[in-house]
């Protein structure tokens, strides 16, 4: 049942519609009954903002809604390849140009996290934040105990509650969505709301993402392809976060990567190799890298280094989930659509009773006239439309796990494309993803695996003989009462065949005895009515 605050937000979501004029996005001709109702409903509520363009009204509206609504635009903002380029550059604004919040009120927050002044901790305390995203935003200052130069993270206030009442009036309309619409019901959009929420709420808590940041450094330490900032885990609290002050150029500034001579297709290429390590090296990887999140390094153009930063969202995936995926992405490189027709149905995304022959077939309609293309210019994102339209025919489930994965991809592609348009993702991916899977196979990964397993081999090695005579007994147990299920069975269908014989005479007899008692007006033969009564006694006690 929707809630009062659920209604309060939708108006606010309808209101902005209206107001801001999103309606123009609309196709000419093809605008929905639904708004016509919607603003007869809403009369009182008026268009507003005429004086800018459509891609800015679009931008102002997201950031008006909240830091939902503002990620789907920084996802958004990074598909040039989907997107005119007037509406990318209004929606990257929203990666980490969103209006900040005063000073004053990050340093009372600070203050309550650390439960000290903030001139105890920090020196040269810059009370204008440095950048300011949808969650939080960070200010520069030295630590005062050394004198590092450090960033602090703080989140916006309030922002837990905004967040909460999207979240759960997203879960109410995905619930409307999957009752009331069949086709609706393959995208499971309550579970991907659920997975969203778990995400969603998990990175508002700074101290998981001074962890996950921790980690990532750690996967990534004297690598020459991903730089995370050092974390200073004695300042880390829900609400605040202070990390290593980094000075790099974003990903975004073309201008300024040219100027220094940046390797593009180096840095590109670097790119696509990080997102492979971290999801089938460390099966833990960033699902944030939005251009806002992504600096380079001035050191070394020749030889680019990308940092990462804002860790609250990462994304991790099953050994199962990795092999898949690995045999999929090679099956596509290698146009062996048989096998991407097998490993969905082996996997479980689509029914088990599919036909693989016409899966395969449509995969293959879907995919061949992409590849004919030069592999420059073939999108992933256009290539993963086109699969899960032709897959909707056969029922295909989204997985709630992948979502993160999905996403986290289409980021790495369109900022690829933006560094270096001739990227050819599909010729980079291939050799990381051929050598993975030979190395899963490779007698070093079967010794390492059987290390990795060995103590608790030993641990039970002295149990095992106590475990077979237990299974053993068990066994014996299981035949006997199998034996006995069995004896109960047959003596139950000896009962009913029995049962069934006696009411059929029961039956028989009582035809009878009523035919000849109508025949003979109205006198009852005794010699038949007698056995019918016992027969019908006789079948209430078998059936009792």
């Amino acid at each position: 049942m929707i809630k009062i605050k659920e209604l309060s937000r939708l108006y606010q979501i309808a209101k902005t519609i209206i107001e801001y004029g999103l309606i123009d996005l609309a196709p000419e001709g093809q605008i929905p009954k639904s708004y016509w109702l919607l603003r007869t409903c809403l009369f009182w509520v008026s268009p507003k903002h005429q004086d800018k363009t459509t891609p800015e009204r679009l931008r102002l509206s997201l950031q008006s809604l909240g830091p939902i609504y503002i990620k789907l635009g920084q996802m958004l903002s990074t598909r040039r390849d989907l997107l005119s380029p007037i509406y990318a550059d209004q929606l990257a604004y929203l990666q980490d140009n969103v209006p900040a919040f005063d000073g004053e009120i990050a340093i009372k927050q600070i203050e309550e996290a650390f439960q000290k002044p903030i001139q105890d901790i920090f020196t040269n305390f810059d009370k204008v934040a440095l950048a300011s995203a949808s969650i939080a935003q960070v200010h520069t200052a030295t630590l005062k105990e050394d004198g590092r130069e450090v960033v602090i993270k703080v989140t916006r206030p309030d922002i837990h509650q905004t967040i909460v009442a999207d979240i759960q009036l997203m879960k109410w309309l995905a619930g409307l969505v999957q009752r009331f619409v069949k086709q609706a019901k393959r995208l499971r959009p309550v579970e991907v709301i659920k997975e969203y929420e778990k995400t969603i709420l998990d990175e508002l808590d700074l101290m998981r993402e001074g962890a996950n940041a921790i980690q990532l450094r750690r996967n990534f330490l004297n690598s020459k392809v991903l730089y995370v900032p050092e974390i200073y885990s004695d300042y880390c609290t829900k609400n605040a976060l202070v990390m290593e002050r980094i000075y790099g150029i974003p990903v975004s500034d073309i201008a300024a990567l040219e100027a220094q001579n940046t390797n593009f297709k180096l840095l590109a290429e670097r790119g696509v190799e990080a997102f492979f390590t971290q999801v089938f090296r460390d099966s833990f990887f960033h699902a944030d890298m939005h251009p806002g999140n992504v600096f380079v390094s001035y050191e070394h153009p020749e030889d680019p280094l990308w940092i990462g930063i804002d860790c609250g969202i990462v994304g991790t995936l099953t050994n199962e989930d990795k092999r898949y995926l690995a045999e999929n992405f090679l099956a596509f490189f290698n146009r062996d659509y048989r096998q991407v027709a097998q490993l969905h149905i082996d996997s479980g995304w689509v029914p088990a009773d599919t036909p693989v022959e016409e899966f395969e077939f449509a995969i293959r309609a879907v995919c061949e006239p992409i590849f004919e293309k030069p592999l420059s210019e073939i999108s992933f994102a256009q290539v993963l439309i086109n699969l899960f339209n032709t897959a909707r025919r056969f029922n295909m489930q989204v997985q709630p796990q992948l979502v993160l994965l999905q996403k986290t991809l289409l980021y790495i592609e369109g900022l690829g494309r933006q560094l270096y348009p001739q990227l050819d993702l599909w010729d980079t991916a291939k050799p990381f993803l051929e050598n993975w899977m030979m190395e899963q196979v490779s007698p070093k990964t079967l010794i390492k695996k059987i290390k990795t397993k060995a103590p608790f081999w030993l641990e039970k090695l002295p149990d095992i003989p106590e475990l077979v005579y237990h299974n053993l007994a068990q066994t014996k147990q299981v035949q006997q009462q199998q034996q006995l299920l069995i004896q109960r069975l047959n003596e139950q269908q000896s009962r009913n065949s029995k049962n069934q014989v006696i009411t059929a005479l029961a039956i028989t007899l009582s035809i009878i005895s009523t035919l000849l008692y109508l025949q003979d007006d109205g006198k009852i033969n005794l010699y038949l009515t007698v056995p019918a009564v016992i027969s019908w006694v006789l079948a209430w006690r078998f059936n009792k």
